[in-house]
């Protein structure tokens, strides 16, 4: 057999995106994912010449994603691509889209679809906002202030993660206003204290406790891609195992020897003490059932994030999008409730807000966009996700993200 000609290699990647779509082909089960690992066999990964050379000739987040892969370093991709155990949740909070249909109203005038959100007093262009990502410099010299120019430039949503890799002061001032700031709470009380105290002292008005990750977690995937060599890591990473708390710009000036990074001891009693210590809107961002939801607001919280952490927390094997309507049936309009997790769509978001969030975030895409071509990766993924958001909007007949409801989804039933 001779060997595939670039066009040829092609054709048949064309040829598999179309049998994964067909519902004919969709009942022969293991049969598509075989055809794909068999023809990434013989022809491998896509061809340079098939990868986009620039972010405008993108036309949907996915043509980030490869080019991402072949420019970041092999470490830290396998960190940003993996989830846990068998990566079953991360895959799940995609696929979970696929199963809600849209139920689109027609004859509606579509020339003056809005899509502006307010946000605890702040207009945002559109309800997508960009997820906290721990260590941005690791996919682009650009960062997180890298992202937060994309973010300003689109009328975006920033959350800056506790694990930034670049000062909070720095990104705000990039942003041109406060970021949300995610927050691991550190075992220690006088630590996550200063933490409180430095990103308030910044501009910072809500915090988000993530809440979904303190007792650690088991990445498999990430121990096996990212190789078994590691002394290439041991100038920036600890010996390889990973930066330290203390390396991290948020801890700057704070005595974390003995002091975990996250606490696991933490409950109620502990959100409870940050709750009368921060003086801005307070989040939890990790809730994915209506018993937590209810306690969320019995304890005075002023949003929820559902999440599990992109899949990267614990092996659910649940959605973020099949928890979000039960989480916002039981605050029943009290706090606002948003969501993360396997959004890669304009749809994605349509149907999310549809189950009743009030924003919908994403990850890995802007990091595919970072990491491919820095902030105008970052700008573009932002461009074409709002973009598709406002077409659906038009094509659904919702001129505002208000009249987005349940009312414009449904589940399969087939």
């Amino acid at each position: 057999m001779s060997k595939p000609t670039l066009t040829t290699s092609k054709a048949r990647r064309q040829f598999l995106k179309f049998l994964a779509a067909s519902p004919y082909v969709a009942a022969m089960g293991g049969v598509v994912a075989y055809m794909q690992k068999t023809a990434f066999a013989q022809s491998g990964p896509p061809a340079t010449d098939d990868l986009i050379a620039d972010p405008k000739e993108a036309l949907d987040v996915f043509d980030f994603e490869e080019v991402a892969h072949r420019k970041v370093m092999r470490g830290h991709w396998a960190y940003m691509t993996s989830g846990v155990d068998d990566d079953a949740t991360m895959k799940a909070n995609h696929e979970g889209y696929q199963h809600i249909e849209l139920r689109p109203r027609r004859l509606r005038d579509a020339t003056k679809v809005d899509m502006h959100v307010d946000l605890f007093g702040t207009t945002y262009n559109s309800p997508i906002y960009l997820c906290p990502t721990g260590g941005d410099r690791s996919f682009h010299t650009d960062g997180e202030v890298g992202v937060a120019r994309a973010a300003k430039a689109r009328g975006t949503l920033q959350v800056l993660s506790t694990d930034t890799s670049m000062p909070v002061e720095d990104v705000i001032q990039a942003l041109g206003r406060p970021v949300w700031q995610q927050f691991y709470s550190p075992s220690q009380w006088e630590a996550a204290a200063k933490i409180m105290e430095r990103v308030q002292a910044a501009g910072v008005t809500v915090l988000a406790l993530t809440v979904d990750r303190t007792a650690g977690r088991n990445s498999e995937t990430f121990m096996r891609l990212r190789g078994r060599d590691l002394s290439s890591c041991g100038g920036c990473h600890n010996g390889g195992a990973g930066p330290s708390n203390a390396d991290r710009p948020m801890y700057t000036g704070i005595d974390m020897k003995g002091v975990q990074g996250q606490n696991a001891a933490m409950d109620w009693a502990w959100v409870d003490r940050i709750r009368q210590t921060w003086k801005g809107k307070f989040l939890i961002k990790g809730i994915d059932t209506r018993e937590d939801a209810a306690l969320c607001v019995q304890h005075g919280l002023d949003g929820i994030m559902v999440s599990n952490h992109g899949g990267r927390s614990v092996e659910t094997l649940r959605p973020t999008i099949e928890a979000l309507p039960e989480v916002v049936a039981e605050v029943n309009g009290r706090i606002p409730v948003f969501v993360d997790g396997g959004v890669r769509r304009g749809t994605d978001v349509f149907k999310a807000l549809a189950l009743g969030a009030k924003g919908v975030g994403i990850g890995r895409p802007m990091l595919w966009g970072l990491g491919a071509f820095g902030q105008s990766g970052v700008d573009r993924v932002i461009e074409i996700l709002q973009g598709e958001l406002k077409l659906a909007m038009g094509n659904c007949g919702t001129r505002t993200v208000a009249d987005i409801t349940h009312e414009y989804v449904a589940r399969q039933t087939r």
